[in-house]
């Protein structure tokens, strides 16, 4: 069926809202991305622009998605469906209504339900999964998205999110929906219970095992701020049970609100999402600016370092709690002891971890694959769980979930910039003395957006050049080529190229299962910030000439 049998089938259908706004639409190429083809269950499971039509997040796609995942349920665990699935969703707009869908259809198909009343943090979700021993979990979330977005993720029995493995046979259940009108939502009211702040409680205090100064904190200075995300009840709430009593919140982006009206885009990675919580942290002279995304999987910071408030990437803040965290266990590491991280986390971390005896495993990118190693070694007991972080500003301590966990992880930067703090020194001293030992280490990301068809197109393109050129035609420092694709140590195949420079420097690339776009990753070793910036300008400038990007 082209797009435009697709747009008519929809009109014949759909409900008078959907109808009206498929109808307003004049833009011919408009009407064909809503409708070229169906929003892809992944292994991210679902996340696009919301609207209407077959290409978009709506509410039809969240009954097709949940019919799929009951259907699954139901011939994968049999009577273990009656341990129910657990719902949470964030602050964007019709997340509320999304979670809602799924939960009538998962009642009507005679799946228990608990569902979250207020926007909640996916480690929340994680947690509650299984605290409550459900068959599984669904958060409605598109994470650090811009504001046209919404997305479905999907959670197994152990709290983490489907492997694909196993979320490619939940696509085919997916696929088999076609009759998207007529999808039983409807279920016994019985079926449905509700989650609140006692939950969230309970998961504070889990996480607050993790704790290093027990509430022995000092007199840091924090500001905080959720980003209009579900964050600011938790965050707050460990931040207390941590001893922290010096806390500002951003009163202008506190409030859960999908329109997200303060930044372009609520991403703790970029500055302009942290940049009102710097200006406070300014006019009160904080230590230290922490802000989360709108579903609290991921934490972005800033630290107050001669003056001016600097930065932390992703790779550097784990390299940072690596170290932090394996000098306060000290004698209690073994030689199970285990830090997991992914083939494009750069950083030092690895480093420090050889030093303190500890095992380092990296996964493909994604959360989901470090709560699948967590898992297994729950089973056979061959490692001991310590951290997993990856570059993209997601870290995790603690075994109560299996995906990365912003609130926690709330309160290891400030215990770790309180506890230097009373040495006289802040985290970027802390990063300088590391670099010293271990060498300098700069980490940086290009992320390119090609939307539409023909940006996918694109980027399908530059992944099959990269492949049959002979790339060191165009770096020819090049030592190694690694292609994930080839499914290379003990990994499941993935669309991502590895080239290893002579000075175990590396550049991956690898386009994103959740946006159109495609990523170059950097991990450049050299003498400096001056001298690795300069040669990675130098990389970014030849790779966006040769490809135009």
């Amino acid at each position: 069926m082209g797009y435009k049998d697709a747009y008519r089938d929809w009109l014949s259908w759909c409900d008078d809202a959907e109808k009206k706004e498929l109808l307003l639409l004049k833009d011919e190429k408009e009407i064909e991305d809503r409708f070229y083809k169906d929003l892809e269950f992944g292994t991210a499971g679902l996340r696009g622009i919301m609207g209407a039509g077959s290409n978009r997040m709506n509410r039809y796609n969240v009954r097709k998605a949940t019919k799929g995942f009951a259907d699954y349920l139901q011939d994968t665990y049999g009577k273990r469906c009656q341990d129910g699935v657990i719902i949470a969703y964030d602050s964007r707009n019709n997340s509320a209504d999304f979670a809602a869908e799924a939960a009538h259809v998962l009642c009507a198909a005679g799946i228990p339900v608990k569902f979250f009343t207020e926007p909640e943090p996916i480690p929340v979700l994680s947690f509650s999964v299984r605290h409550f021993r459900a068959a599984g979990g669904i958060v409605i979330t598109a994470s650090h998205n811009p504001k046209e977005y919404n997305g479905y993720k999907v959670y197994g029995p152990d709290g983490g999110q489907l492997v694909p493995r196993d979320a490619n046979v939940l696509s085919r259940y997916v696929e088999n929906i076609s009759d998207l009108a007529h999808i039983p939502c409807t279920g016994s009211k019985e079926l449905l219970t509700r989650l609140g702040q006692d939950t969230v409680d309970l998961f504070i205090e889990e996480i607050y095992k993790q704790s290093t100064l027990k509430g022995n904190a000092g007199n840091l200075k924090i500001v905080y701020t959720p980003i209009h995300g579900s964050g600011n009840i938790p965050v707050r709430k460990i931040l207390k049970r941590g001893g922290f009593t010096d806390v500002h919140i951003v009163e202008s982006q506190e409030k859960p609100d999908g329109n997200f009206p303060t930044v372009s885009a609520p991403n703790p990675e970029n500055q302009d999402a942290l940049q009102l919580g710097i200006k406070l942290a300014g006019e009160i002279g904080a230590d230290i600016v922490i802000g989360t995304d709108p579903d609290s999987d991921r934490i972005g910071s800033a630290v107050l370092h001669n003056g001016k408030y600097l930065l932390i990437s992703g790779s550097s803040m784990g390299a940072l709690l690596v170290n932090y965290l394996l000098m306060m266990k000290g004698k209690e590491l073994t030689g199970k002891s285990t830090i997991i991280t992914t083939i494009v986390t750069g950083g030092i971390g690895r480093d420090i971890a050889g030093k303190y005896g500890v095992q380092v495993e990296e996964t493909l990118t994604g959360f989901k694959y470090i709560g699948e190693k967590m898992s297994q070694y729950e089973k056979d007991g061959s490692h001991e769980f310590i951290f997993g972080y990856e570059e993209s500003y997601g870290y995790l301590a603690g075994t109560h979930a299996r995906d990365k966990d912003a609130v926690v992880t709330a309160l290891l930067i400030c215990e770790m910039a309180d506890y230097f703090k009373k040495q006289g020194k802040t985290l970027i001293d802390v990063l300088a003395e590391l670099s010293k030992e271990y060498g300098y280490c700069l980490d940086k990301l290009s992320s390119y957006t090609l939307a539409g068809k023909k940006g996918l197109a694109k980027i399908a393109d530059i992944m099959a050049a990269l492949r049959v050129k002979d790339v060191q035609e165009i770096l020819p420092d090049i030592g190694e080529i690694r292609d994930y694709a080839k499914g290379i140590d003990g990994l499941p195949a993935e669309n991502v190229l590895k080239f290893i420079l002579k000075d175990h420097s590396w550049i991956a690339v690898r386009p994103s299962g959740t946006e159109p776009k495609i990523k170059v990753y950097c991990s450049l070793k050299g003498k400096d910030e001056e001298e690795t910036s300069r040669r990675f300008l130098m990389y970014k400038e030849i790779w966006e000439r040769e490809f135009d990007l």
